[in-house]
């Protein structure tokens, strides 16, 4: 079988449990929720684009309901579009976050802020110490480990530490003082999923396309699931994401009997009975289907599995990506369609 770990992207991903285990010893979350606090606003905007917009999806999902302010993901693709449509009334916490703190969705937004609010408070968490998102000033800044600052295509580490900072600083259910536990526990639970995800992705086929499917914050972490298959297969395994429930209506047209389908089942008895008829249904409805209910252990609540779950589309992406003779920590090389950061975006001034 292939070796995979001449990319950078897979030692990436193994990469995790070592970043998670030793971020979260370091992490100042009395701190930073007292900064938080001391913001005073009745709303938290998690702000990002691709892969850093569905970190704030899982956020808003995995915490609905929970004491506080009113959580919202707002893409920055969004707010850069329509300033204006955004950037009015009272005050909210924006909350921005960046693999390399240099995209041009992330500037746009900077600017839109200092422009239309630039008296909202701002919570900038990166992966990059030096960029914009790192060093522009008006802002509380989190940098995560130069670990993180994945050097491959696809956002693995990076995507992973970015959410469960953000969520060790806005699950109040969680004391402060248990961060590093809750960190070490799951930084034990991938290092040992890991090697089966591994074998898992080696046995399995390499399917004509692909549907990830879940539900509340396990639906977005099957749109990154998603998204990183088709990243890597540079587009030659198109793959769905929806959630559990949403699934029958229309969507599931997607499946041809060249479709494998992953249900990440949820920890809440009353969506997992959903995604438990669902399971049942579409196993007997696609028989020349594989349709596979990972096995995941639930934890803390589905907010904090979704990184679990996440690991392993990023191990069969990365799997299928090698085997189409792909550079797998550059699928795109070549084609000056899509890089690493994304290129080509010009933005327009706002003015106050």
């Amino acid at each position: 079988m292939t070796d995979l770990t001449p990319h950078a992207t897979f030692r990436e991903i193994l990469s995790q449990p070592t970043i998670w285990a030793g971020w979260g010893a370091t992490l100042p979350i009395a701190d930073l929720r007292r900064w938080i606090a001391d913001t005073h606003v009745s709303e938290v905007w998690f702000c990002g684009a691709g892969t850093s917009a569905y970190i704030g999806d899982i956020l808003a999902a995995g915490l609905e309901g929970h004491e506080g302010p009113r959580l919202r993901s707002v893409p920055t693709t969004d707010i850069v579009a329509r300033p204006r449509a955004y950037l009015t009334g009272t005050p909210k916490l924006i909350v921005s976050f960046g693999r390399s703190g240099n995209s041009t969705e992330s500037i746009g937004l900077l600017d839109a802020l200092d422009a239309l609010a630039p008296h909202w408070p701002r919570l900038n968490i990166t992966c990059n110490a030096t960029s914009a998102l790192g060093l522009r000033p008006g802002a509380k800044v989190i940098a995560l480990p130069e670990a993180t600052h994945d050097q491959g295509f696809a956002m693995t580490s990076s995507f992973s530490t970015m959410l469960l900072t953000a969520a060790a600083l806005f699950d109040g259910s969680l004391p402060a003082d248990e961060v590093p536990a809750r960190f070490q526990t799951l930084a034990g639970t991938l290092a040992t999923l890991l090697p089966a995800f591994t074998a898992q992705a080696r046995s399995a086929r390499r399917p004509a396309r692909a549907v990830f499917l879940g539900s509340g914050p396990l639906a977005f972490a099957a749109r990154e699931s998603a998204l990183k298959v088709m990243e890597l297969s540079a587009g030659q395994i198109p793959a769905l994401w929806d959630s559990t429930l949403g699934f029958r209506h229309g969507p599931k047209s997607f499946t041809t009997p060249g479709t494998d389908l992953w249900l990440f089942r949820s920890s809440d008895p009353q969506a997992r009975a959903y995604d438990d008829d669902l399971l049942a249904e579409l196993r007997a409805q696609f028989p020349q289907s594989t349709v596979t209910a990972p096995d995941v252990p639930q934890g803390p609540g589905d907010l904090w599995s979704a990184p679990l779950y996440v690991a392993l589309a990023q191990i069969l992406a990365v799997t299928w990506s090698d085997a189409l003779g792909l550079p797998v920590d550059d699928p795109f090389a070549g084609q000056g369609t899509l890089t690493r950061v994304v290129s080509g975006v010009r933005l327009h001034p706002v003015t106050p």
